[in-house]
């Protein structure tokens, strides 16, 4: 069974995902960086930084939140970066960031589903999520989208959380992850299960090598896994 944020409601993952981000929408950006001490936005730079040498001219940011790995794609020079998620409130905050740093040109974000994406077949250069897959209904069928969407030779670039294996960091990564975060979480953004969802949905997907050969049964050739920050975070690359 799927980890969910409302245990007591009876709606599937996919619209219990699109719930919770509604609900924190607007304190979303604060909590990320809070919670994370500022090193989420590290991540992201060097999950982008994969993609320079290919320097893909076409971009899709799936779950796409209030666009920060699309903002940070910019830097990559590209002519279009198009992001969807589910959650309309996380793109209602997204497109007043993209619009106050004028590049509503450049960015267009859209309502979309990451298991059903509205494009056509070999679309895409290059495609990036960032702390998204985990929260896929179906993880599978998102990474199969994925890569039905990518052009012959693009590569996929996926920033998610993972469980750091080695003393001490893994105990304290755990306790921290259980007790710390769901407290300050419930506090700031008055949701009482979108914290306690987070460790628990971090907890139960497939990370490392596991998620290696999943990208692979989908298709992906020349997978890579990069290891950050002791292990609390990953990006997995892969080429269609």
């Amino acid at each position: 069974m799927s980890v969910v944020p409302y245990k007591d409601q009876n709606e599937g993952k996919k619209t219990q995902v699109a719930n919770m981000f509604n609900s924190i929408a607007k304190r979303y950006d604060f909590l990320n960086h809070f919670l994370s001490a500022g090193i989420d936005i590290l991540w992201r730079k060097k999950a982008v930084s994969l993609l320079e040498k290919a320097q893909p001219k076409h971009i899709l940011d799936i779950a796409t939140g209030t666009g920060d790995f699309a903002l940070e794609a910019v830097r990559l020079k590209p002519q279009q970066i198009t992001g969807i998620d589910i959650s309309e409130g996380m793109l209602a905050v997204g497109r007043e960031k993209i619009q106050k740093r004028g590049l509503s040109h450049l960015i267009q974000l859209h309502v979309g589903d990451s298991e059903n994406i509205q494009f056509p077949d070999n679309h895409f250069d290059a495609i990036t999520v960032a702390f998204g897959v985990r929260n896929f209904e179906n993880l599978e069928k998102g990474l199969s989208e994925m890569y039905r969407v990518l052009k012959p030779g693009g590569m996929a670039v996926i920033l998610e959380f993972s469980k750091p294996q080695t003393f001490p960091m893994k105990q304290g990564y755990n306790f921290y992850f259980k007790n710390i975060l769901p407290l300050f979480g419930k506090l700031i953004s008055k949701d009482n299960a979108a914290y306690t969802y987070l460790p628990e949905s971090v907890q139960a997907f497939p990370d490392g090598n596991d998620f290696l050969a999943i990208f692979q049964r989908v298709g992906f050739k020349e997978t890579k896994w990069h290891s950050l920050t002791f292990g609390i975070s990953s990006i997995y690359t892969g080429v269609k």
